[in-house]
């Protein structure tokens, strides 16, 4: 399974909310959503993210074993 809870921590630690997700860099409020649930986006979305962020893919995201 892949997570998305160091995204959140990320988030805060650039000082980047949601609210400038959606309105400078038009990530749609339906991607955050399936970011919040843990759920497939693009990779382009991550690649967009990694870019906004300055950071790598391993600093927004990690897989899990499923159990």
């Amino acid at each position: 399974m892949i997570n998305f809870d160091k995204l959140w921590i990320k988030l805060e630690e650039c000082n980047v909310s949601q609210y400038k997700l959606i309105n400078k860099y038009n990530i749609s409020p339906s991607t955050l959503t399936r970011l919040k649930r843990n759920e497939s986006v693009s990779t382009n979305t991550i690649d967009l993210l990694c870019d906004i962020l300055n950071c790598s893919v391993d600093e927004i995201m990690e897989h899990t074993k499923t159990p």
